[in-house]
């Protein structure tokens, strides 16, 4: 019996090292962007029902974990990440963040980039002096409505 969405999500990466499965298969078989895919697998988002069928049949899932990945998760996490990919990309924001609203509320007025309507997009960008990460993200912008 499956006590909650995290062991799924451990099964699931248990059977990818096993298989050696590439996130960007798993996309491929679903039918959605590698980003959105991963996130999902990784216990962020919602499966429909056919791409939870999907997901289970490449990892050997139970019905039971299928049924796990059509339940809206609890999203994000808490505290400072400890680490050290994440917690550069923490960085990034607790050193850029002031400057990123400043500039989008200098651009777009009051409001805020959808975390909802959005999308991401990570990319190998090869360099000289060593590859680039290359990661863009564009979000809905969402003014604050006045009442």
């Amino acid at each position: 019996m499956i006590s909650n969405r995290d062991e799924v999500t451990q099964m699931i990466l248990s059977a990818k090292v096993s298989k050696g499965i590439k996130w960007k298969q798993v996309a491929e078989a679903v039918g959605l962007s590698k980003e959105w895919t991963t996130a999902a697998c990784l216990g962020q988002m919602t499966f429909d029902k056919a791409q939870a069928e999907t997901v289970g049949k490449l990892f050997d899932l139970s019905d039971e974990a299928v049924a796990w990945l059509q339940i809206v998760p609890s999203k994000g996490t808490g505290g400072i990440p400890t680490d050290p990919l994440l917690y550069r990309l923490y960085e990034i924001v607790s050193v850029y963040g002031g400057s990123i609203k400043e500039l989008i509320h200098e651009e777009f007025g009051d409001g805020i980039m959808s975390a909802i309507d959005f999308s991401l997009d990570i990319q190998r960008e090869p360099d000289p002096k060593g590859d680039r990460v290359n990661m863009v993200m564009s979000g809905k912008f969402l003014p604050y409505k006045r009442y």
